[in-house]
């Protein structure tokens, strides 16, 4: 098999590990934006071009003889890449644009929900103009959240209380995003726990990952700026130590609907990743937003417990089959941290070398936003390195991973709470109080 991977992050570092560890025999390809090293040591080409020109994607998956292409980030697969691997008779793990919209627009998100009854939405009104905005927020009172209804690079969502300080302060974000000649939603702030589940999805059938915890500020503690996720941990159990199994099944059902939603709207299914953001609250479970591809960082805590072959899973995602795929995950926890460059996310400093010389185990160490400049590794400017520990509990692994992303040197700084007894029995007694 020869098989394309579209991205060259951390995240698409762990798809390529996942693939190279199949026993079948295959090549494999990368379209990257900058040289990774631990893709390009893995890959039989990393070519570095604008993975987001559908002509371009098509015309290298050509050259190389790809038969599966799959997609890490997002932007592609809003720009169509996948529409048009598969008109090239490229089979793809990645909606196509129409079904992506479930990350792309978070309107269509809540209107689907809507139409089709899935649980999970809180109160919420799409708007083109400030018409009836100021009614609405009054309806909402403080717990209001103001979301830009396309990409935005995970920065288009503010929040009251931590971004938005008044319904003044709502009103002049309405304006900036009006500006920007979008719709806009206004939502329902849901008060909980947040986690991600991931299902693979075939168009029917689904199969559902482990629960993970992300972190998204930059700092100890949970404070600071938002980032792109700052690092991760899952339970052996495959669920969350602040989680119900009642919530588990809860998302479960969430992401199958959906997924039956958007077969029934499209007249196709959805083939690839369907990736939930859900909160856990007093009510329940609800839905905050879905992603159309793996998580960065969660694709680092699950794709290495599979005990399953991947190219297999990703042949069943394509053919329709994945009911006939055994999937296995190892009942194993995991923390993900990341190091990141010195005044991220606002002002990180770049081209500045780091050393990897002292990790133990290089099959933990994730490379992201990296680059090579006079045969040196630098830092590109976001977020660097991620290592992931994996033991027999969040615990474990989480002296795992810290001991394994200290020894990273270089103008570098990283969470050392995420994984913590201390910070996830915080969580525990959070969604305790919440539901008394």
């Amino acid at each position: 098999m020869k098989i394309l991977v579209i991205g060259a992050g951390a995240r698409e570092h762990a798809i390529v590990r996942a693939l190279y560890r199949s026993p079948q025999q295959k090549n494999i390809f990368c379209l990257a934006s900058n040289t990774n090293p631990g893709i390009a040591e893995l890959c039989d080409e990393i070519f570095i071009g604008n993975f987001n020109d559908s002509e371009f994607v098509v015309s290298y998956a050509n050259e190389v003889n790809a038969t599966l292409a799959i997609v890490g980030p997002e932007n592609p697969l809003a720009n169509g890449i996948a529409d048009a691997l598969w008109k090239a008779g490229v089979k793809v793990i990645g909606p196509k644009k129409d079904l992506a919209q479930i990350e792309t627009s978070k309107a269509f998100t809540r209107n689907l929900q809507s139409d089709y009854m899935i649980p999970g939405s809180p109160k919420y009104r799409t708007f083109l103009s400030l018409d009836g905005v100021t009614d609405f927020l009054n309806e909402l009172g403080k717990n209001f959240v103001v979301k830009y209804d396309g990409l935005a690079g995970g920065k288009g969502v503010k929040v009251a209380g931590d971004h938005l300080h008044s319904h003044d302060d709502a009103i002049a974000y309405c304006l900036e995003l009006m500006a920007k000649g979008g719709e806009f939603v206004i939502e329902e702030k849901l008060i909980g726990q947040e986690f991600s589940l991931m299902s693979f999805c075939d168009g029917e059938h689904l199969i559902h990952m482990p629960a993970v915890q992300d972190h998204k500020r930059a700092y100890e503690g949970d404070t600071g700026p938002n980032t792109g996720g700052m690092g991760t941990y899952s339970d052996a159990n495959h669920s969350l130590p602040f989680l119900t199994v009642e919530d588990i099944s809860h998302s479960h059902a969430i992401n199958i609907a959906t997924a039956k939603a958007l077969k029934e709207k499209f007249g196709e299914g959805y083939k690839g990743i369907l990736y939930g953001g859900f909160m856990a609250t007093a009510d329940g479970v609800k839905l905050i937003e879905y992603n159309a591809r793996f998580g960065d960082p969660e694709a680092m805590n699950v794709l290495p417990l599979l005990d399953s072959d991947f190219i297999d899973i990703c042949q069943g995602i394509t053919d329709g089959a994945l009911d006939q795929i055994d999937v296995q995950f190892k009942n194993k926890a995991t923390v993900c941290k990341y190091a990141v460059p010195e005044g991220y996310p606002d002002n990180p400093i770049k081209g500045e070398p780091i050393d990897v010389s002292k990790i133990e185990n290089p099959n933990r160490l994730f490379y992201a936003s990296v680059d090579i400049q006079d045969g040196q590794l630098v830092e590109a400017g976001s977020r660097t390195v991620a290592v992931v520990g994996i033991a027999d509990s969040i615990t474990e692994a989480e002296k795992v991973a810290e001991n394994e992303v200290s020894a990273v040197k270089g103008p570098l700084f990283h969470r050392t709470d995420i994984g913590t007894d201390e910070l996830i029995q915080k969580r525990i007694d959070h969604m305790k109080s919440l539901r008394q």
